[in-house]
């Protein structure tokens, strides 16, 4: 389907690895540490690609306008660094997909909404990153998704065009990200998006698991 693919570039969390296990945890300590009865993990899951305003609307019902939430989201993050490799895992055909991916000479890269303070310690502390031609966080360029400036800024890095790259990411930020930098869009069903209907994103087609993306690439798995 993807002719010519010089890179392809994939959002983080619910596309190439499921942090929602750290995520959950660092927001549940919170309750934990108030003396509040622990939350059931299924309760965060379907809340983890919108991070700590998910992670404490689930744990406190607190929303971003109460008062107490910039003090809240901090100590969030203090708990989410001390423990995002603890139980974070690449998902199933990642690894796999990211061989086939060097293997066939086409660069990758990592376009994530999660500031650089969270990616740069988790990328390298997972080996599956190590051969990752650009790694872009919500904070590298003054706009996050789903404008088009870390898009833009990851083909740079990699050096290609961005109509010779593809972008894979399982929200509908990432399709508006994609197409508003000109690259074709693959939407990850696979991630955190449980009901949601990705035929209303405007992806140009659809992957229900990592690998299926070798089959649009005319790889072999």
């Amino acid at each position: 389907m993807f002719a010519q693919v010089k890179a392809v570039l994939f959002d983080l969390d619910g596309t190439l690895i499921d942090s929602a296990p750290d995520l959950g945890a660092a927001a549940d300590k919170m309750r934990t540490d108030r003396g509040l009865p622990s939350l059931a993990y299924e309760l965060y899951r379907p809340m983890a690609g919108a991070g700590a305003r998910g992670m404490l609307g689930v744990a406190f019902g607190m929303a971003p306008e109460h008062p107490d939430f910039p003090a809240m989201r901090e100590e969030f993050f203090r708990n989410y660094e001390n423990c995002m490799t603890q139980r974070t895992y690449v998902f199933d055909g990642v690894a796999q997909l990211i061989q086939s991916l060097v293997q066939n000479d086409v660069a990758w890269g990592v376009v994530t909404n999660k500031s650089m303070r969270f990616t740069a310690p988790l990328t390298r502390g997972m080996p599956l990153f190590a051969s990752a031609r650009a790694v872009v966080g919500g904070d590298s360029t003054p706009h996050a998704k789903p404008h088009p400036a870390p898009l833009l800024e990851a083909a740079r890095q990699v050096g290609v065009r961005p109509i010779d790259c593809i972008y894979v990411g399982d929200d509908v930020r990432d399709v508006q990200a994609g197409k508003a930098a000109g690259m074709p869009t693959v939407a990850a069903t696979y991630g955190y998006m449980g009901s949601t209907d990705v035929s209303q994103w405007g992806a140009d087609t659809r992957i229900d698991t990592p690998l299926a993306l070798l089959g649009l690439l005319n790889f072999r798995a």
